[in-house]
């Protein structure tokens, strides 16, 4: 097998081995270090080191090597450590990382940044120890998951071992499974010349060109530091008995070396039988499998959904309803309820919890904090909750710049809190539940809040139409208008007024929307409401005419029979209905989309009132058919992008139902009549109220 075929392993376990120093480091109290966080470090960068060694990633081995070094002083309390070194470590951290994706992207590292780590962690060894750090790696064992020991063994099996050491490794603890996997891979580091023991320690000599810290990084990919021990013996001494005297075994007399194995490995076998089924359940925990595969099983699913959906359909219609259909709708009853459970757990394979999102941020507000000179302390809430991974990847951006935007434009200075009673650390917190169908993430600071009439001045410099009569959400939604800023002066942080409009569009383009609540002197709430998955909805179906659509069912707030008295005509074709004082416009469906056939009269036809990007709207629709779940399905992908149109799904009678964008029908009517197409009939105009609403 190809040793190319493991690069994804090694690239997805350093990942998430340079994630976890990340989060140690940051965790990392200076004053009082944590000595079983600093060998987590350690662990983290020796495991990197023996994978980079082992594929040929020598700038990576490199880097890792020196940094591994000044590690090892530190857990040895050699090096003491201070926020400036911490610092240094977590920029080595970036470095690496920026070396894996060179690797991954079949590219060479950049050499300068290279060269100038080492130089600088080259420089503190001299300042901070007075040693040069060019000595052989400390010998250690790395942590890691076991699925990266075949990419080690693989990498091994390219070269025949030339003459080299003889190496005792005794294997300590360590189960039947295991030791006789871990056997197996030490002949692929060289020559096994003899080996005995029990399920106590069992020894392996072993001649190698390899090193005894190579070979002790392979070997912890798949059993723990403390389960291996690998000592160096002279040649002679190795070849002439099975374990040397020093490190004799008593239930494995030397006489007895050549055929103890078979019995050993039956041995232990039997005694550990009992024990076997817990250890098979540790491993088969988590597997790793491609987003595709997991893709394809949802695609798969859902036209299960939707063949079970047609089926349901047909035995609805049947006009026979006799003893034998009776049981047949019974069967159809319970293929739904288990195609929903199937659904249901297909659909949780995607989800992961937020703390993948969350775990990226004690960094950005470390450096964030550290450029504008404040003090802040950094509280993360409902971690465990879970979000598809498809969303997790894309709030990830929109939610750093809001954490950004907080710091800079939140939170004030320490000097400045001091003086109005506040602490001089400021708290900012990102917090993530589940509310209803969506989940709901917030980032909330304890800053100085949002100045009202700040943001008006602000709008009115820059030519937006504001009024004093606006309310607050309706101010603070200014702040994502392109171009608006409130800093002062440009910093690398913020002040270019980019960014939070682009942020808005993203979360809206995953079907999510931005509230924010804030009070002066007091600090700053915003929300993020996002669908847990963008593959099912939960929709409403409606009818316009002949045709089917369906609106998510997110941003369905009531419906209502509209009446004559409730409605207005507006200046040009505009037409606004009453909704409990507040006057809300009116698309017609029929029009905005030409269907035909469709009710035209607005007091017999159904108002449904909807919310999309902070403002409400009434829909005219036909008939509400009822509430359903639908699978997505992209309308780009298999035709084009439509106006007004997010989405498309199959139903029940193997029609499709276009999925209604709400803001995009707005926007869509708003052009319609700017091009001279009149979105209301100007014949019926006369029917509503002539006088506009004050």
């Amino acid at each position: 097998m190809d040793i190319a075929d493991f690069f994804d392993t090694f690239f997805e376990e350093a990942e998430e081995l340079l994630s976890d120093m990340e989060q140690h480091l940051l965790e990392l109290d200076v004053d009082d270090p944590d000595s079983e966080q600093l060998n987590a470090i350690f662990r983290a960068a020796h495991s990197i080191k023996g994978g980079a060694g082992t594929f040929g990633f020598v700038v990576l081995q490199k880097t890792t090597h020196i940094l591994e070094n000044l590690l090892d002083y530190a857990r040895k309390g050699e090096l003491t450590l201070r926020a400036d070194l911490v610092d240094t470590f977590l920029e080595a951290k970036d470095i690496m990382h920026e070396q894996l994706d060179a690797y991954r992207s079949e590219e060479e590292p950049n050499q300068e940044a290279f060269e100038r780590i080492c130089q600088t962690l080259q420089q503190i060894a001299l300042d901070e120890i007075g040693e040069q750090l060019d000595g052989p790696p400390p010998a250690a064992a790395p942590k890691a998951s076991p699925a990266t020991i075949e990419s080690n063994v693989e990498a091994n099996n390219s070269e025949e071992p030339d003459a080299g050491g003889h190496l005792l490794v005794a294997l300590l603890n360590v189960e039947d499974k295991d030791r006789i996997l871990l056997v197996e891979e030490l002949e692929q580091l060289g020559e096994v010349l003899s080996q005995s023991g029990d399920a106590k320690r069992y020894e392996v000599v072993l001649k190698s060109s390899d090193s005894a810290d190579d070979i002790e990084a392979v070997m912890c990919f798949i059993i723990e530091p403390e389960q291996i021990a690998i000592t160096a013996v002279e040649g002679k001494v190795a070849e002439s008995v099975t374990t040397p005297p020093a490190v004799s075994a008593p239930a494995a007399p030397a006489p007895k070396a050549p055929a103890p194995p078979a019995a050993p490995k039956g041995q232990s076998a039997a005694s550990a039988a009992k024990e076997k089924p817990k250890k098979a359940a540790a491993e088969s925990s988590s597997i790793r499998v491609s987003v595709d595969k997991v893709d394809q099983i949802i695609n798969l699913v859902g036209e299960l959904i939707i063949t079970q959906s047609m089926l349901d359909q047909t035995v609805s219609d049947l006009e026979d309803q006799s003893v034998g259909n009776s049981s047949l709708q019974n069967g159809m009853s319970l293929l739904q309820r288990n195609a929903r459970d199937l659904q249901e757990a297909v659909m949780s394979i995607r989800m992961i919890p937020m703390e993948f999102v969350f775990s990226r941020f004690p960094r950005v507000v470390r450096d964030t904090a550290g450029k504008l000179g404040k003090e802040i302390e950094l509280v993360t809430e409902g971690k465990s909750t879970e979000l598809d991974k498809s969303l997790v990847e894309r709030i990830t951006d929109p939610l750093t710049h809001l954490v950004r935007n907080s710091l800079d434009h939140g939170v004030e200075m320490p000097d400045v809190r001091e003086a109005i009673g506040k602490p001089r650390m400021g708290k900012l917190t990102l917090s993530a539940r589940h509310q209803g169908g969506n989940i709901l993430i917030e980032v909330r600071d304890d800053g100085a809040g949002m100045d009202r009439d700040r943001l008006l001045a602000k709008a009115r410099e820059n030519g937006l139409n504001v009024s004093e009569t606006m309310s607050d959400e309706e101010v603070f939604q200014l702040i994502f208008a392109p171009g608006f800023s409130t800093a002062k002066e440009v910093t690398d942080v913020s002040g270019r007024g980019v960014g939070m409009d682009v942020v808005k569009r993203n979360i809206q383009s995953m079907g999510g929307r931005v509230e924010i609540q804030s009070k002066l002197g007091e600090g700053t709430n915003t929300r993020i409401v996002l669908p847990l998955t963008l593959a099912i909805l939960d929709g409403m179906s409606i009818k316009v005419g002949g045709e089917t659509f369906i609106l998510p069912l997110s941003t369905v707030l009531e419906s209502l029979q509209p009446s004559k008295d409730d409605m207005y005509a507006m200046a040009g074709d505009d037409v606004v209905i009453k909704v409990r004082d507040e006057y809300l416009p009116v698309i017609a469906i029929h029009e905005v989309l030409d269907v035909a056939s469709a009710i035209t009269d607005p007091t017999k036809s159904i108002a449904v009132i909807v919310q999309g990007e902070g403002r409400r709207y009434a829909m005219l629709v036909d008939e509400l058919i009822g509430q359903q779940q639908v699978v997505v399905k992209n309308l780009e992908d298999n035709y084009r992008k439509v106006p007004g149109i997010s989405a498309a799904t199959i139903l029940g009678d193997g029609s499709v139902a276009l999925i209604l964008d709400i803001t995009g029908l707005h926007r869509l009517s708003r052009y319609k009549k700017e091009a001279g197409k009149k979105v209301v009939n100007n014949q019926n105009l006369s029917f509503f109220k002539e006088a506009e609403p004050s």
